[in-house]
């Protein structure tokens, strides 16, 4: 059986659409087991893939925003995500790109770090994604335009 990303093994019902059961949930001031975050992080990412984020940075991505740390070097995030460095590095230049992490170095250093500079990530990353959206939006008010609204394909394109 093949599980989506928000399906626990044994689950039919979509896990985000319910609440996590008492009997599930960490018991407060307890932590999740290194496991559990690592399976969450994978079921994380398998979402972020689904808005186009290659494979590697949304795992990355999802690393950074679950784990406690404020900043991360490359050797810290193979480590944690238990990958080469290889792949880490092409992640890392991936989401430093897009604008999803910051890239620091402390004066003095060699070492490269990275976190999240924004306080508000997710309307950053709708913003983001909306350039990708707008020119369809154009393209469907000129096919209204085209078509005329009273039109089945008009419709559709008002729609």
């Amino acid at each position: 059986m093949t599980l989506t990303w928000w399906q626990k093994e044994g689950e039919g019902l979509a896990a985000a659409d319910q609440p996590v059961p008492a009997a599930d949930r960490t018991p407060a001031g307890a932590r999740p087991s290194r496991d559990e975050v690592l399976r969450f992080v994978e079921r994380f990412a398998i979402a972020l893939t689904t808005t186009g984020l290659p494979r590697m940075p949304a795992r990355v991505f999802a690393y950074v925003l679950i784990d406690d740390a404020e900043r991360y070097t490359a050797g810290e995030l193979s480590r944690g995500l238990q990958v080469s460095p290889a792949a880490i590095s092409g992640a890392l230049r991936t989401l430093v790109q897009a604008g999803l992490l910051g890239k620091e170095r402390e004066p003095g250093s060699r070492v490269d770090t990275y976190r999240v500079y924004d306080d508000n990530l997710w309307s950053t990353i709708v913003k983001q994604r909306s350039h990708t959206i707008d020119p369809l939006i154009q393209l469907a008010d000129e096919g209204v335009r085209l078509l005329g609204a009273d039109t089945p394909g008009g419709r559709r394109m008002l729609e």
